[in-house]
């Protein structure tokens, strides 16, 4: 029996109607920016298996630093004991995060640095005597699955079945441009009318919305009213984090740096899962007090591993590197001149690029997991390359590592689909 048959009998995958899609690709094997299946085909991975494996997959450096600290320690709890791949790993963080940012608080997913993100923003109103119940995000926001996640989140197909169950949330409109000073009116209302606690982001780049973009001086505004008015700022950077954007986070292209930031994803370079709340010293020193009922008191078993840390730590040396900074220019300007000729495809409506990701959106309606998706996905697949299209948006985010002629394997094919759509 193959390995996709025996999928079947127990697993239940994510985002996944069975029903309608019973089968899930096998895969055996994963190198670089290729994945093998069982049957040996192979596939380019232009979206880093979900913008985690972004220095390749299996990457030398990584798996033989995680490899040498299995020997020396594997797992301990790091509520009352701290150890060296921590302690390093912060010291190389703050290198290279805003530089108000200054504590760091373990979790292990997206979703749950988000949870903590928010906890800590409430939690801080709460320490200071003030009662702030309500928290702004974008439209279309997406900022994970567990409930406060799903609560500042904007895309009621993930969300529909819980919306009875959210905090509660006030959303604006994404800043374009020619909107910025209607979204900031609409912000600053939204303040003087609510009991705010704090506004949640996605800066420059909403992922799950389809890599759609937001103007960084409209950004910029409802930042600096933020921090006039104590609305503490949670940059969600767990997408666009680690460099995809050209810089090592999105928010150093900000003029006003976040209160709050969570990552996760490239953080490990996808070999383990681990995320991470980072914040100002303003926020943690609102915890800090000889009442312990105001510390915050979250945790999880694995928070902090070791091996997860030395992945971390060695996934930012890398980053550092001139060879993956160098692939990160690369993949940039090989965007900018696929950009160039595709942008006027007669199939092609809109185009846009920042970093390493590129998105362009088909000139024909497509339902988000629709029958005509599901053809593009299968019609990429048979061509060798992995990429997964939202609705009519089909985006590139591969890895660093990727060779000019695999990204150009990825851009001919999205060519081809477009004759066939």
């Amino acid at each position: 029996m193959s390995l996709q048959e025996r999928d079947k009998k127990h697993l239940w995958h994510p985002l996944t109607q069975h029903k309608l899609h019973p089968d899930a690709f096998a895969i055996t094997k994963a190198k670089g920016c290729v994945l093998t299946d069982e049957s040996g085909n192979e596939y380019i991975d232009a979206i880093a298996s979900w913008y985690t494996c972004m220095y390749g997959h299996c990457n030398d450096y990584i798996t033989s630093r995680v490899a040498t600290q299995m020997q020396q320690l594997d797992q301990v709890v790091f509520s009352g004991f701290t150890h060296e791949p921590a302690v390093k790993l912060s010291e190389a963080l703050m290198g290279i995060l805003p530089n108000n940012q200054n504590k760091m608080f373990f979790s292990d997913n997206g979703s749950t640095s988000v949870e903590i993100g928010i906890k800590m923003a409430l939690q801080y109103h709460f320490n200071m005597g003030k009662k702030r119940n309500t928290l702004i995000a974008f439209e279309e926001g997406f900022h994970g699955d567990t409930f406060g996640a799903m609560s500042v989140s904007g895309l009621s197909i993930y969300n529909g079945p819980f919306e009875d169950f959210f905090l509660e949330v006030k959303r604006i409109p994404v800043p374009k441009g020619a909107n910025n000073e209607h979204v900031l009116t609409l912000f600053k209302e939204m303040v003087k009318t609510n009991k705010v606690a704090g506004f949640i982001y996605e800066p420059l780049v909403q992922g799950a919305a389809a890599m759609k973009m937001c103007d960084a001086e409209g950004l910029n505004a409802i930042l600096k009213y933020c921090r006039q008015h104590d609305v503490i700022t949670i940059a969600d950077e767990v997408m666009t984090g680690f460099g995809k954007t050209g810089t090592y986070f999105a928010s150093l292209q900000l003029k006003t740096y976040p209160d709050i930031m969570c990552l996760s994803k490239a953080l490990t370079g996808g070999l383990l899962p681990m995320a991470l709340t980072t914040c100002s010293q303003k926020i943690y020193d609102a915890f800090y007090s000889d009442d312990i009922s105001k510390g915050l008191f979250h945790g999880h078993t694995y928070s902090a591993n070791p091996l997860a840390c030395m992945a971390a730590l060695a996934s930012i040396e890398l980053l550092q590197s001139e060879d993956i900074q160098n692939g990160i220019i690369s993949i940039s300007k090989s965007h900018q001149e696929f950009n160039e000729r595709i942008k006027i495809h007669p199939k092609v409506k809109s185009t846009r690029q920042l970093g390493v990701i590129f998105a362009l959106d088909l000139n024909v309606e497509i339902e988000r997991y629709g029958n005509l998706r599901d053809k593009l996905f299968s019609f990429f697949m048979d061509k060798g390359v992995f990429l997964r299209p939202l609705g009519n948006t089909i985006y590139i985010q591969a890895p660093y590592v990727i060779s000019e002629e695999q990204l150009q394997k990825v851009y001919s094919v999205i060519e081809e689909a477009l004759e066939i759509v």
